[in-house]
């Protein structure tokens, strides 16, 4: 990351750590604003935000990657987000989820080649009376099938 990439980063890092290291428990939604501001937490951000929030970097680390919701990359412009949860599993989730994976030729987190689609697993959106389903750009889509999931993958790549 070149310096002056890393200089604003920092910047923003930490304006969003003024605005919002008052709340009681101020983690996750810092993490979220950053997340939202940069399209993902940045390696960069880590310490400060520890160091702001007196925290060690271990800590902010463990918060970042036990959720599956925050990446360390940039996604593409358009996240396709499958549920992986068990309701899902039971009527075809698995069996979709490996569609399109094999559809978009990636494996979970990965992004297409011209950055156009990330696909990630998500373990409950909260629609098991109607799964198997998927998140497309937050857009919930319940009652998947092959099909379906194949015209939504295909809207998404043009």
């Amino acid at each position: 990351m070149n310096v002056h990439v890393k200089d604003d980063v920092s910047a923003r890092t930490l304006e969003i750590v003024n605005e919002l290291k008052s709340l009681e428990g101020p983690l996750l939604p810092i993490l979220h604003a950053v997340q939202e501001d940069f399209g993902y937490v940045p390696e960069a951000s880590l310490p400060l935000i520890a160091r702001e929030l007196n925290l060690s970097r271990a800590e902010v680390h463990g918060v970042v990657t036990f959720y599956h919701e925050f990446r360390s990359h940039p996604a593409g412009q358009h996240v396709v987000r499958i549920c992986r949860a068990e309701a899902c599993q039971s009527v075809g989730g698995r069996e979709i989820a490996e569609h399109a994976c094999k559809m978009l030729d990636l494996d979970w987190h990965g992004t297409t080649p011209d950055g156009r689609v990330t696909l990630e697993p998500v373990y409950c959106l909260g629609l098991c009376s109607t799964a198997p389903s998927a998140q497309i750009d937050g857009e919930l889509h319940g009652r998947l099938d092959r099909e379906t999931l194949s015209a939504l993958i295909k809207e998404v790549r043009q």
